[in-house]
C-alpha cells in the first residue's frame, strides 16, 4: 500500500464531526533546539531538520500514527497505546545516532496519555492559508503537554491512565517489550488539573533516565501540607521529634512490604555492551553481592532452573521479567531483580530493578555508571547495596556485613567468569569441567579465595578427598577476602577434612548465622543423623523441607528417616509420600520406593515389604542394594538377601571402596545364617589392603567411610572369633588413636574395645565401658554389644532391659547409615533375635506369658521353616516353652 493510500485511510478514519474520541496523544520536544541551530548554523540545521522529519515519517507510518502537529516537537494520535509507546522508543533510540553525525547531543523529551479529544478537519481554505489539516483540542491535549513538559531529557512519562495499559500490551514488544525498565514517580499536581496525578516512567536500558522529574511552575510533586517547612516550620519540628522517638519502635515498610529474611528471584544479566566477557562473571558478581546480606535472601540459580522444569520450559529459557516473576509467585519469592549492563554516553552503566512478581510493575531501579571494564564490580556493589537500602535493610547492617567485591572474589573480570562457568558446571554435575573452570580463574588470579573452594569441592566431589587438602590450605590462607558466609562455608569443609569432631558444630554455627543457607542445614542435618541425634536431625530436616531448597525432596526424605528412627512409623509413612509427590525425576524416587518397603517391614510387615520390592525393578546402586538385602533378612528370605547383596557386588566391583562396604555386607549375610568362625580370605585381603593404605598415608586419617567399616569389620569379625582380622584392626587404630576424632568412628572404636574385653571374658569391665557410650546415642551394635556383656554376665534383668531396648530402637535398627547401611543386615538380625532374648530373660526372671508373647513375635518375622538350624535349636531352648504348652 502506498504511502499516500495509508494516508488517506487515515485520514477517513477521523469523522467530519466533533464527537470526542478515545485516542493516545504522543508529545515530544526536542531538547535545546535552539541552542543546536546556534551551535551548528542555519544551514546544518536545515539538513538536520529535514533528516529529522524523513524520521518521524518513517516511524509514523510503522506505528499508524496521524501526525497533527510537528516543529521541533511533535503531536501524534494512535489508535492503540502500544502503538504510542513504540514510536516514543524508537523516535528516542533514533535520536542519538542522528545526533551523532552532526555531532551534537540530539535528545528528546515525551508524554503520553490516552483520552477523549476533539477532533475537526480546517477548511481547504484555512489549510491553504496555513492552518493544519486536523485541529485536537480536549482536556487530554494538555495533560499530554504537562507530562511532555515534566520530563527530563530522553525521559518518556506516561499518565496513570495510559500506563497500566501500555505495559499489559507490551509482550506485544517481543523480548524488547520484556526487557523495559519501568519506574513510578509518585503523584504530582498539574495546573489547571484539579486531581494529583501518578507519573510514570518507561524506557530502555542505556537511555532512560529514571530519575525523578523537576517541579516548576505547572507540574509540581503532591506533597501533603504536613511536609511543607516553609509554612509549618513548628509543627515539623515536633513532627521531626516525634519521628526520632517512633524510629526506635518502628521500622517503614518498604514499597514491597519486604521483611526480613525474604526472597529475591535474580533475573538473568542482560548485557547490552557486546563484550561477553560481561555474560557470566556480572550475573555472579550480583549474586554475591547480595548473598552477602543477612536480610535478604536469593534463590538459587539451580533451583530457579529447577522450577523452569517444573514450568516445562525448555532448557535455556531465560530469566526474563515474565518467567522470574513466574518462578517467584511459584517458589514465595517477594521480588524480583533484573540487573542490566550498558554502556551509556562512553560509561559502563549498571542498573538493576525491583519487580513486583504479582504485578510485574517496577517498584525500585538503581542505577551506577563507571568508566571503563575496570568499574564493573563497584558499581554492582553500589547497585546491590541501594536496592538493600530500599527494601528495608539498615546501612548500618549493609556497611557490616559487606565487603567490596574485588576484595570477595578478583578485580579480574576474565577470572571472575571462569569461576561462573565452573559453578554452572558444578551445578550439572559436571565435576571435572567444574574443576577445569576453577583452574583457569586461579591462573588469572593467583589470590581468588573461592576458585580455590571450587577445586577443593569438585575433587572431593570425585572422590580425590587427599588432593583436595592442597586446596583447602591455599583457601584457608586467603578466607580473610571472602565474605562471612563464604568464610563459614570454608570452615565446614575446614572441620570436614581436619577435624571432623568439629564439623557438626561448624555447619551448626553457618546455619545459625545464615537461617535459610540450606547449605548449612542440610549439612547439618545429615551430620546430626548420622550421628543418632534424630530428634536435631528432624529440626533440620523440617527448616530444609521447603520449596526455596534445591535440595527439598531429599530434605523432605531426611525427615522421614529420622522419623522413622524415632519411631514414629506413621508420620515417616506421611513424609515419604509428602517426598513422593516433590518427584523431580532423578535417583531419589527410586529411594523413595525402597525406604517405603522398609519402612513396612520395620513396621512388622516384612513378607508384604518384600512383596512390594519384588514387584518392582530397581538399579543395585550404593543406596538400594542394602535396603533391599535388610528387607530379605527381615522377610527371613535368605537366597533373596543373598541374591541382591551378589549382584550388587558384580555391578560394583570395580569401585574399590563399595566394593569392600559390600564385601562387609555379604559376610553378615553369611555369619547370620551359619555361624562360622572366620571371614572369607579374599575379603580378609581386602580388608588388610584397606588398612595398610590408611596406615601409610602421611598423616593417618582414614577417609570416614572407610573407618567405619574397619570399625564394623572389627565387630563382626570379633562376634564371629576371627581374631586374627579384628587384631590386625585394632592394632593399626592403637597406633594411631590420636587420630580417631569422628564421633562415629570413636564410638565404634570404643564398642570394638568393649568386644575385645568380652571375647577376652571380662565381661563386668564391657559392661561397665558400654553402658558409659548409652548416654551418647550409641549406634545399634554398641547396644547389641551391652546385651551380649549382659548375657555372659548373667545378668537377665540387664538381657531383659537391653533386649526391649533393641526393640524401642528397631526403627534405628533399619535406617542407620553407619557404614553406608552395610551393617543394616546385621542390625535388623539382631532387633529379630532380641525376642528370642526377652524371651529367655522373662522365662528365667518367672514371667512365662512375656516370654509366650515374645516368641509370637519371633515366629511371626521369622517362620520355624525359615530359620537356619543354631536359631531353631535356640528358640526350642527357651525355658518356657514346654511349660507352657508350645
Amino acid at each position: 500500500m502506498s504511502v499516500n493510500s495509508q494516508r488517506r485511510d487515515a485520514e477517513s478514519a477521523i469523522p467530519p464531526t466533533d464527537t470526542p474520541l478515545l485516542r493516545t496523544l504522543l508529545l515530544t520536544d526536542l531538547c535545546d533546539s535552539t541552542e543546536i541551530v546556534e551551535r551548528i548554523g542555519d544551514a546544518a540545521s536545515a539538513k538536520l531538520f529535514r533528516e529529522h522529519d524523513k524520521l518521524v515519517l518513517e516511524l509514523q507510518q510503522r506505528w499508524r500514527g496521524r501526525l497533527i502537529d510537528r516543529s521541533d516537537g511533535l503531536l501524534l494520535l494512535f489508535e492503540r497505546p502500544i502503538d504510542g509507546l513504540g514510536f516514543a522508543l524508537d523516535y528516542m533510540k533514533a535520536l542519538k545516532p542522528l545526533g551523532e553525525a552532526n555531532r551534537i547531543d540530539l535528545r528528546a523529551r515525551a508524554g503520553l496519555h490516552v483520552g477523549e479529544v476533539l477532533t475537526w478537519r480546517n477548511s481547504v481554505e484555512a489549510v491553504q492559508q496555513g492552518a493544519k489539516p486536523l485541529e485536537v483540542e480536549g482536556l487530554a491535549k494538555p495533560m499530554a503537554a504537562r507530562l511532555m513538559s515534566l520530563a527530563r531529557p530522553g525521559q518518556i512519562l506516561l499518565s496513570p491512565v495510559a500506563e497500566p495499559l501500555v505495559h499489559r500490551a507490551s509482550r506485544e514488544l517481543g523480548e524488547r517489550g520484556d526487557n523495559l525498565l519501568w519506574k513510578s514517580h509518585g503523584r504530582w499536581k498539574f495546573k489547571g488539573v484539579p486531581a494529583a496525578q501518578e507519573i510514570h516512567e518507561v524506557g530502555e536500558a542505556g537511555t532512560a533516565p529514571l530519575r525523578a522529574p523537576k517541579s516548576g511552575p505547572k507540574a509540581w510533586r503532591d506533597v501533603p501540607f504536613w511536609r511543607r517547612p516553609a509554612s509549618l516550620m513548628a509543627e515539623a519540628a515536633v513532627l521531626a521529634l516525634v519521628a526520632f522517638g517512633a524510629w526506635f519502635f518502628f521500622k517503614p515498610e518498604p514499597a514491597i512490604a519486604f521483611a526480613e529474611r525474604d526472597w529475591v528471584v535474580v533475573g538473568d544479566m542482560r548485557n547490552l555492551t557486546g563484550d561477553p566477557r560481561l555474560d557470566e562473571s556480572l550475573e555472579q558478581a550480583f549474586r554475591i553481592s547480595l548473598e552477602q546480606s543477612r536480610y535478604v535472601n536469593v534463590l538459587s540459580d539451580l533451583k530457579a532452573r529447577e522450577t523452569l522444569q517444573r514450568m516445562q520450559k525448555p532448557e535455556g529459557t531465560a530469566l526474563d521479567r515474565n518467567t522470574a516473576s513466574e518462578i517467584a509467585l511459584r517458589d514465595g519469592a517477594r521480588a524480583v531483580i533484573l540487573p542490566t549492563v550498558s554502556e551509556v554516553g562512553g560509561r559502563l552503566r549498571v542498573s538493576a530493578e525491583v519487580v513486583d512478581p504479582n504485578t510485574q510493575a517496577t517498584v525500585y531501579a538503581e542505577t551506577a555508571d563507571g568508566r571503563g571494564i575496570g568499574s564493573a564490580l563497584d558499581s554492582v556493589d553500589d547497585v546491590t547495596g541501594a536496592l538493600r537500602e530500599k527494601l528495608g535493610e539498615a546501612m548500618a547492617s549493609i556497611q557490616r556485613d559487606s565487603k567490596p567485591l574485588p576484595q570477595v572474589t578478583t578485580s579480574n573480570i576474565d577470572a571472575l567468569k571462569a569461576y561462573a562457568l565452573g559453578e554452572s558446571a558444578f551445578s550439572r554435575g559436571e565435576f571435572a569441567n567444574a574443576e577445569g573452570y576453577y583452574h583457569r580463574a586461579i591462573d588469572l588470579d593467583k589470590n581468588f579465595a573461592l576458585a580455590y573452594v571450587g577445586v577443593l569441592k569438585s575433587l572431593n566431589a570425585r572422590g580425590r578427598a587427599s588432593e583436595a587438602m592442597h586446596y583447602l590450605e591455599q583457601a584457608l590462607m586467603r578466607q580473610e577476602s571472602l565474605t562471612a558466609r563464604d568464610r563459614a562455608y570454608l570452615q565446614g569443609w575446614q572441620a570436614r577434612m581436619t577435624a571432623p569432631h568439629k564439623e557438626l558444630e561448624a555447619w551448626a554455627a553457618m546455619a545459625e548465622l545464615f537461617p535459610d543457607d540450606y547449605r548449612a542445614i542440610m549439612n547439618a542435618g545429615y551430620l546430626s543423623f548420622a550421628r543418632s541425634l534424630y530428634r536435631q536431625a528432624l529440626d533440620y530436616s523440617k527448616r530444609a523441607s521447603t520449596n526455596k531448597n534445591r535440595s527439598q525432596q531429599r530434605a523432605v526424605m531426611m525427615k522421614g528417616d529420622s522419623l522413622m528412627a524415632l519411631g514414629r512409623f506413621q508420620e515417616a509413612a506421611a513424609a515419604y509420600k509428602e517426598a513422593r509427590k516433590l518427584d523431580d525425576k532423578n535417583a531419589v524416587s527410586s529411594l523413595l520406593r525402597v525406604r517405603e518397603a522398609n519402612l513396612r517391614a520395620a513396621s512388622g510387615s516384612p513378607a508384604l515389604a518384600l512383596s512390594a520390592v519384588n514387584n518392582q525393578r530397581f538399579d543395585k546402586d550404593v543406596v538400594s542394594a542394602p535396603f533391599l538385602v535388610g528387607i530379605g533378612v527381615a522377610a527371613g528370605n535368605w537366597s533373596y538377601a543373598e541374591r541382591q547383596a551378589s549382584e550388587y557386588q558384580r555391578a560394583q566391583e570395580d569401585t574399590e571402596s563399595l566394593a569392600l562396604a559390600n564385601g562387609l555386607m555379604i559376610e553378615s549375610l553369611r555369619w547370620i545364617r551359619t555361624r562360622n568362625k572366620t571371614m572369607d580370605p579374599a575379603f580378609g585381603k581386602a580388608l588388610r589392603m584397606s588398612l595398610a593404605e590408611s596406615e601409610g598415608g602421611k598423616n593417618f586419617s582414614p577417609a570416614n567411610d572407610q573407618a567405619l567399616i574397619h570399625m564394623y569389620a572389627a565387630i563382626l569379625a570379633l562376634r564371629m572369633g576371627d581374631r586374627a582380622i579384628a587384631g590386625d584392626i585394632q592394632r593399626v587404630y592403637e597406633a594411631h588413636a590420636e587420630a580417631i576424632t569422628d564421633p562415629e568412628v570413636e564410638l565404634l572404636w570404643r564398642t570394638v574395645q568393649a568386644r575385645q574385653k568380652l571375647a577376652a571374658g571380662h565381661g563386668g569391665e564391657a559392661v561397665v565401658l558400654l553402658k558409659r557410650l548409652m548416654a551418647e546415642n550409641p549406634p545399634v551394635q554398641t547396644r547389641v554389644a551391652l546385651l551380649d556383656a549382659y548375657k555372659a554376665e548373667g545378668n537377665m534383668k540387664g538381657q531383659l532391659a537391653e533386649a526391649k531396648q533393641l526393640r524401642k530402637v528397631v526403627g534405628q535398627a533399619y535406617i542407620e547409615i553407619g557404614c553406608g547401611w552395610c551393617q543394616q543386615s546385621l542390625n535388623i538380625a539382631d532387633s529379630v533375635t532380641a525376642w528370642l532374648d526377652i524371651a529367655e530373660a522373662s522365662a528365667r526372671l518367672g514371667e512365662p506369658a512375656a516370654a509366650k508373647v515374645a516368641i509370637a513375635e519371633f515366629d511371626k518375622q521369622w517362620p520355624q521353616s525359615t530359620l537356619p538350624s543354631y536359631l531353631r535349636s535356640r528358640r526350642e531352648a527357651v525355658p518356657t516353652l514346654s511349660s507352657i504348652g508350645w
